[in-house]
């Protein structure tokens, strides 16, 4: 069964400091992967917290039937799973308990499953991940990396309907960060909405199907990566000189020539189109 998740009219913030603007967005489906991307405090990593119920929102948050703010948080992790940018520091857990953690979260607590069980379905997520080896290290033990393989093996063990994940692949080599989008997009393909919060827009383009550019806490453009990521769109949200090309195999990439007088150009263009 297919399912959306709408956001309407979303606004929140951090004191008097209003960082989402009564932010719409376009329907978020399930069996997609959607990127949101636009720079540094354009309200990225607030909207997943509002998300996921670590901050509160003002607005309607509806996932599927359920309309997600007015959910006590224990219910809502029932449904919802969030990876943060980071694990928090001096965790005194290893690799496999911060996992069973995770798995017992939400309102029954995961207490159906006896240990061996836990174990055993902690222990599939992290071969998933590709870290089962290090199941019994300790997490402050582990590089930024591992950690952050860590935190997305708590994120998908609960077998969420909305994954929310921030920056998932900030801390990884080349090659763990095709692994993880990989992972990525056969969790979003087995009917689950994944929205992925990124800075590097070509991986964006690469493995979204949605992608949404936030600007000034709202959405400034939206829809499948090549209409949604164009050289005046850049220009006017990150104020840079930049090319939109297909490479031989297909691929958007996002080439920066740099700033000055093409940006300006390209963002006056826009504004006289509208």
């Amino acid at each position: 069964m297919t399912f959306d998740l709408i956001v309407s009219g979303l606004s929140a913030g951090y004191g008097a400091r209003q960082v989402l603007q009564s932010l719409d967005a376009p329907p978020i489906r399930s069996g997609q992967v959607t990127a949101f991307v636009g720079p540094n405090g354009a309200g990225k990593s607030t909207l997943l917290r509002v998300l996921a119920g670590l901050l509160p929102g003002r607005g309607s948050v509806r996932l599927g039937d359920r309309e997600l703010l007015q959910l006590a948080a224990a219910d809502r992790a029932a449904d919802v799973s969030f990876m943060p940018q980071g694990l928090p520091q001096r965790v005194a857990l290893t690799v496999l308990e911060a996992v069973i953690a995770a798995l017992r979260a939400g309102p029954s607590g995961g207490r159906s499953d006896d240990d061996e069980e836990a174990v055993r379905r902690a222990i599939r997520v992290l071969d998933q991940v590709g870290i089962a080896d290090l199941s019994h290290e300790p997490l402050d033990h582990l590089s930024g990396g591992q950690r952050q393989l860590a935190s997305l093996a708590q994120a998908i063990a609960r077998d969420p309907r909305l994954l929310l994940l921030d920056e998932p692949t900030s801390a990884l080599d080349l090659r763990h960060q095709v692994v993880v989008m990989d992972l990525v997009r056969h969790m979003a393909l087995a009917g689950r909405i994944v929205i992925v919060v990124a800075h590097d827009l070509s991986l964006a383009a690469r493995w979204a199907d949605q992608i949404v550019v936030l600007h000034h806490g709202r959405t400034y453009a939206a829809g499948p990566p090549g209409e949604a990521l164009t050289p005046a769109v850049l220009a006017e949200v990150y104020g840079v000189d930049a090319r939109v090309e297909r490479c031989t195999r297909g691929r958007l990439q996002i080439m920066v020539d740099g700033v000055g007088h093409g940006a300006a150009s390209a963002a006056q263009e826009l504004a006289h189109a509208r």
